[in-house]
């Protein structure tokens, strides 16, 4: 089974889709295949697909889902496998077991365990300070998104979750390979990426704080500071915050080095490091 989360939900059983047209189906196909080879008890199933309060015909209608994923399953094995003589079944595939039920994926891919191992190789490279190999890494990591997690599934309270926390692995990977860039002193080619990012997340102060350190290496002083200025009036406005003490300090290490000067990256990695959370993207 190959498994594919990170934009649209793609899930094939021997090259063939299996991925149903109909939201509740499609929900339940993204909540199982999030937590492949893990059982996903009925509970779970049930708030997912009608929240706190589920129907009385909860149980009933989600085995209905379940046959019809088997349908689609079944069908995609006798493409995939010819009809032959002792292939599997569906049921082989998508589980009953106690209380709920497992989607076997078997020796298949998954993009989001290819993107956790490549990421994890990335954060490995950034504490060895192997900047070139994590920047390898993570934009190998990172080129696997195709556009926001479960993207065309409709999304309840378990799956919200879930997008929520992948969407914040995917901003770290992005801080720390953007980190690992500045560190090799490739601020001139990330100023248009971070001019968007700083856009779409408008109080990220990580993302800031690379950004005015890469608009300041670019001969860009002014732009840096009133990059600070932007993102403190927002904060105060929005959340009624002040920027964390390491982005107020990178503000001061640019002041005070001058036009000519450059604050150490370090600056910039004690504000990302403080300030991975604090995200707001706009709509």
């Amino acid at each position: 089974m190959d498994i594919g989360i990170l934009g649209s939900l793609a899930v094939r059983v021997s090259g063939v889709s299996i991925t149903p047209t109909a939201p509740k189906p499609r929900q339940v196909l993204a909540l199982l295949a999030l937590h492949a080879d893990q059982v996903v008890t009925v509970g779970m199933l049930a708030e997912e697909l009608w929240g706190a309060a589920p129907p009385r015909s909860a149980r009933p209608t989600l085995q209905t889902y379940i046959l019809q994923l088997r349908e689609h399953i079944a069908c995609a094995l006798r493409q995939g496998e010819g009809g032959g003589e002792g292939q599997r079944c569906a049921k082989d595939v998508l589980l009953t077991v106690p209380g709920g039920y497992l989607l076997k994926s078997g020796q298949g891919t998954s993009d989001l365990r290819d993107f956790e191992r490549l990421a994890g190789l990335g954060y490995r490279a950034m504490d060895a300070e192997d900047y070139a190999g994590a920047a390898a890494r993570l934009s190998e990591a990172l080129e696997l998104w195709t556009g926001p997690a479960l993207a065309d599934v409709h999304a309840g309270v378990h799956l919200e979750t879930e997008i929520r926390r992948l969407e914040e692995s995917r901003l770290c990977a992005l801080d720390q390979r953007i980190e690992a860039d500045l560190r090799l002193g490739r601020h001139r080619e990330l100023l248009a990426e971070l001019t968007v990012l700083v856009s779409r997340y408008p109080t990220h102060e990580s993302l800031c704080g690379q950004y005015m350190l890469a608009l300041h290496r670019s001969g860009r002083r002014g732009e840096a500071l009133n990059a600070y200025q932007q993102l403190r009036a927002r904060l105060v406005r929005n959340l009624g915050l002040e920027p964390s003490a390491a982005l107020a300090k990178l503000q001061r290490s640019i002041l005070m080095s001058g036009p000519a000067g450059a604050p150490a990256p370090a600056a910039t990695s004690a504000a990302a490091t403080s300030a991975a959370g604090r995200l707001a993207p706009v709509g």
